[in-house]
């Protein structure tokens, strides 16, 4: 079942939260929010992998040492750029921060960030 946008803006929060507050073990836990997969990169690299694949190949059949190492150096950089992660620093979020939307908070969520906030001054 999806979460509604009312709990997808809570998550979002408390993600950004944990990045601020413990940026070590939030990329530990691999869910950076400024990171995202890009199918332009993923293309590229495959296309990268099965020409450096080609090469390879060619290399091996014509026995040119030099030409089927190139083939493995352009087959192992198309997979290392099919895999990375572009940053995409411009997210939908606005810039003004968590809570400062144009409708007000409800009680609940206003002593929830209360109780949040005691335990940060605490742990400080």
């Amino acid at each position: 079942m999806p979460l509604s946008e009312h709990e997808q803006k809570l998550l979002e929060q408390l993600e950004k939260q944990l990045h601020e507050d413990d940026p070590k073990f939030a990329n530990s836990m691999g869910s950076d929010p400024g990171r995202t997969w890009s199918t332009r990169h993923l293309v590229i690299g495959v296309l990268c992998a099965l020409a450096g694949i080609a090469l390879l190949l060619v290399g091996v059949t014509t026995q040119m040492i030099i030409v089927g190492v190139l083939g493995f150096v352009v087959m192992g950089g198309g997979v290392y750029f099919a895999t990375m992660r572009n940053a995409s620093g411009a997210k939908g979020g606005s810039a003004s921060g968590p809570g400062k939307s144009g409708k007000p908070r409800s009680t609940f969520m206003s002593s929830l960030e209360e109780r949040w906030d005691e335990r940060r001054r605490d742990d400080s």
